[in-house]
C-alpha cells in the first residue's frame, strides 16, 4: 500500500493568497533520519522553539502514531564544527537497548543515553522506549567543537571529529564515563568530515581536505584500522590513486558494505558517481576501484554541513539518490552494474538511510512539501508523512517549469520558472531568486516561500546560475575566478529572456537573495538597471572584509571564487558591491542577524549608510539573536511580510 499524507489540503471556493505564517513560519523541518531495528528516528528543527532541534522516534511505517521525543527541551541537537555544523547524533542498537549520543548546543558537550525497547508497549502510546539511564555528559566543556560521531559497539566508545585551534582531529570518548577530556586517535593536516565505521571489520573511513580547497573541489579518502583504544593504524589514502587524469577529485560520504567493501561518490569523470572499492586490495592500488554505475548525474553534493547522505548499503546493493537536470531520483545499484529506478513519486530527495530492505529519506515534490519517506524494498510499499497542515489548495500551487536559456559565454543554463496564480492581466511582476552557496542549487521541490509570491499573482524564476550544483563539475566550475561575473550575467540573461517571451513585465522586476545570493543580488543591482527593487538577507558586500572576518571553513573559499590575494586585490575591490554603490539606483530592503560570524553586521551597516547618503530608498531590519541563516519562525515571517510590503510600495502595485 502506497499513500501520501495530504498534509491538510483544503478546498475553498476562491483561491486565497498563502500567508507568510503558513509559508515560512512555524512548521518544523525533518533532518537526518535513521532506521534502527523496527523504528525510525529523525531530527526535527522547530521554528516555534527558536530553531531548537530534537530527536524523535516511532515504529517503522506507523505514520499515524505519535512519536516519542528522546531529547526534550531544553536539549538542542546542534554542532558548530566548521561553522555550519551538522551530524549532531550517533545511534546504535545492542540487543534490546538503543544508544543515542548527541552534541548539545547549550554547552557544546557530548551526551549519551540508552533506552530499553518496550516490548509491553501499547501500539497507540508513545512510550516505545523506556529510559535505561539518565542523560550522561561524556565530555568536559572546553575550547573545542565536536560533531559527526559514530558508536563503536565493540570498544564501547564514541568516535568523532574534534575541531580545535584551527585543526581537525579524530577523537574518542568512552561510553558511560562522565566528564572526559577528548582522547586523540588521529591528527589531520587540516579538515576532516564524514566518518564511516565498519563495526564488523573494525575499520574507519573518512574524508579529508586541505586549504585552499573546499571539499567539493578537492578531497581525499582515508581508511584505517581500529586495532586498539589509543590510535588508528595502517592508514591508507586515495592520494596516490589516480582514478582518472583529472588533477582535482572530490570524494563524498563513504559507506561500508557487509562484505567489507567500501562505496563512495567521487567526481573524477566530471560527475559525482558511486564507485566501489574492494576489501581484498589496497586503496592506493589501481585495482581497488570498480566504476560500474557511470552516469551523467550527481550522487553527491557540496559538503557545507556534516551528516548529509546520498547513498546507503542494503545488503550487497547500494541505495542511492542521484540528480539529473535538477531532478532527484531514487535507485538501487546492483554489483552486476544494473541501475534500477525505484518507483515513487518524489523528485526532491536527501538524507537517505537504509537497513535490510527498508529505506528512509527526506522527500518531497512539486505538490508535496518535504517529509519523511519510508519505503519497503521487498514489496514496493511506502508512506510519506509531513509535519503540520498545508494551507493551500493543490490547484493553487504553481508548478515549476524547466527553463533553459543562454547564459554566460553562451553556455546552456538552467532555471525553474513558476507561473503566477490568481492573475488575469499579463505579464506579471517577476521575482528573481538567487540561491546561496554560491555552490548550491534551486530544486523543483515545493517551496512555500515561492508559492507565497505566485499566489499573489507574481511569477518567480529560481535560477541555477553557473556554479550551481547538480549539473556536473564543469557546470560548477563556471564560477571559478568569476563570482560576481558569471552569476550576475546569468541572472540578467534569464530576466531578458523572460521579458522577451512575454512572461515578465520590465516595469516590475524584483530580485531576492541571502548570503552569497545576496552578493549576486547586489552585483545585479550595480551592473544593470533591469531590476526595480531588491531584498537582501545577510548579504556579502565587501570581499576584502570577508576574507578577514569569515570563519576557518571559508577562509580560502574566495581564492577559488575570485582569485588569490594579494595578486587579485583589484578584482576583489571591483566586484565588491560596497565599492559600486553609486551604480545602484533602486530601493533595497536588508535583513541582518547580530550573531552572524560569516557576514559581519558591519558589512550591512556600511552598505545601508552609503546607500542612504546617495538618496536611495533603504530599509534595514536587525535581529538580535539570529546568526547566518535565520531560524526563528517569527523572524522569518517578519522578513517575508516586510519584503512584500516594501516591494509593493516601491513598485506601485
Amino acid at each position: 500500500m502506497n499513500f501520501i499524507d495530504k498534509c491538510g489540503y483544503f478546498d475553498q471556493n476562491n483561491m486565497k493568497p498563502l500567508d507568510a505564517c503558513n509559508a515560512v513560519g512555524q512548521m518544523p523541518n525533518f533532518k537526518e533520519p535513521k532506521i534502527i531495528g523496527d523504528y525510525v528516528l529523525w531530527l526535527e528543527q522547530r521554528p516555534n522553539e527558536k530553531g531548537r532541534t530534537t530527536a524523535l522516534i516511532r515504529p517503522w511505517m506507523q505514520k499515524n502514531l505519535e512519536p516519542q521525543e528522546l531529547t526534550p527541551h531544553p536539549i538542542n541537537l546542534k554542532t558548530r564544527v566548521h561553522g555550519y555544523g551538522g551530524g549532531p547524533i550517533a545511534l546504535s542498537q545492542k540487543e534490546n537497548l538503543i544508544f543515542l549520543c548527541w552534541i548539545d548546543d547549550f554547552d557544546g558537550c557530548l551526551w549519551m543515553q540508552s533506552w530499553l525497547i518496550n516490548d509491553q508497549n501499547s501500539i497507540d502510546k508513545n512510550n516505545y522506549l523506556l529510559p535505561n539511564n539518565q542523560p550522561l555528559c561524556l565530555s568536559i566543556k572546553g575550547d573545542y567543537l565536536l560533531a559527526d560521531g559514530v558508536i563503536d559497539q565493540y570498544k564501547n566508545r564514541w568516535i568523532g571529529i574534534m575541531e580545535k585551534e584551527n585543526k581537525d582531529y579524530i577523537v574518542q570518548f568512552i561510553l558511560g564515563k562522565q566528564f572526559q577530556d577528548p582522547s586523540i586517535l588521529y591528527t589531520s593536516d587540516d579538515f576532516i568530515g564524514y566518518l564511516s565505521l565498519n563495526n564488523i571489520h573494525h575499520k574507519l573511513a573518512w574524508i579529508e581536505w586541505n586549504k585552499p580547497f573546499m571539499p567539493w573541489d578537492s578531497s581525499k579518502l582515508f581508511i584505517g584500522k581500529l586495532d586498539g583504544l589509543s590510535s588508528i593504524n595502517d592508514i591508507e589514502s586515495s592520494e596516490k590513486e589516480n582514478i582518472n587524469t583529472r588533477k582535482l577529485v572530490s570524494f563524498f560520504q563513504p559507506i561500508w558494505l557487509p562484505t567489507g567493501d567500501i562505496a563512495v561518490s567521487e567526481d573524477s569523470t566530471g560527475w559525482w558517481n558511486v564507485i566501489l572499492g574492494s576489501s581484498s586490495s589496497q586503496l592506493s592500488k589501481d585495482s581497488f576501484w570498480k566504476r560500474i554505475w557511470p552516469m551523467n548525474a550527481e550522487s553527491g553534493m557540496p559538503q557545507w554541513v556534516l551528516g548529509m547522505s546520498s547513498i546507503s548499503a542494503s545488503g550487497d546493493e547500494i541505495i542511492a539518490v542521484f540528480c539529473q537536470e535538477g531532478i532527484w531520483n531514487l535507485c538501487r545499484l546492483s554489483q552486476n552494474g544494473l541501475v534500477t529506478i525505484i518507483d515513487q513519486p518524489f523528485t526532491d530527495l536527501s538524507y537517505i538511510h537504509s537497513q535490510d530492505n527498508r529505506v528512509v529519506a527526506i522527500a518531497g515534490n512539486s505538490l508535496q512539501k518535504l517529509g519523511l519517506l519510508e519505503l519497503d524494498l521487498a514489496n514496493g510499499s511506502w508512506t510519506h508523512s509531513c509535519l503540520g497542515s498545508l494551507s493551500i489548495e493543490e490547484k493553487s500551487i504553481s508548478l515549476p517549469e524547466a527553463f533553459w536559456f543562454e547564459g554566460f559565454r553562451k553556455e546552456k543554463t538552467h532555471a525553474w520558472y513558476y507561473p503566477p496564480i490568481n492573475r488575469k492581466d499579463y505579464p506579471a511582476p517577476l521575482l528573481v531568486k538567487t540561491h546561496s552557496g554560491p555552490t548550491s542549487m534551486a530544486s523543483a521541490g515545493l517551496n512555500l516561500e515561492i508559492q507565497f509570491w505566485t499566489s499573489r499573482g507574481w511569477s518567480v524564476v529560481d535560477i541555477n546560475y553557473g556554479g550551481s550544483t547538480g549539473f556536473g563539475r564543469a557546470y560548477r566550475e563556471r564560477l571559478k575566478n568569476s563570482w560576481g561575473e558569471v552569476d550576475v550575467f546569468d541572472c540578467e540573461a534569464v530576466v531578458k529572456e523572460l521579458i522577451n517571451s512575454g512572461k515578465a513585465d520590465k516595469r516590475f522586476i524584483a530580485i531576492d537573495g541571502g548570503s552569497a545570493g545576496g552578493f549576486t543580488t547586489l552585483g545585479c543591482l550595480s551592473s544593470s538597471n533591469i531590476f526595480k527593487v531588491a531584498s537582501c538577507r545577510y548579504a556579502v558586500s565587501d570581499l576584502i572584509e570577508m576574507t578577514i572576518s569569515t570563519h576557518r571553513f571559508e577562509e580560502h573559499y574566495l581564492d577559488y571564487l575570485v582569485g588569490p590575494l594579494p595578486s587579485k586585490r583589484n578584482i576583489y575591490e571591483t566586484r565588491s558591491p560596497i565599492n559600486n554603490i553609486s551604480n545602484i539606483d533602486c530601493p533595497v530592503i536588508f535583513f541582518q542577524g547580530l550573531q552572524d560570524n560569516v557576514v559581519s553586521p558591519d558589512q550591512t551597516n556600511k552598505l545601508v549608510k552609503k546607500l542612504k547618503n546617495l538618496g536611495i530608498t533603504v530599509e534595514l531590519h536587525i535581529f538580535d539573536n539570529e546568526a547566518h541563516g535565520f531560524k526563528d519562525g517569527k523572524n522569518k515571517i517578519k522578513v517575508l511580510e516586510k519584503t512584500e510590503q516594501f516591494f509593493n510600495k516601491n513598485l506601485g502595485i
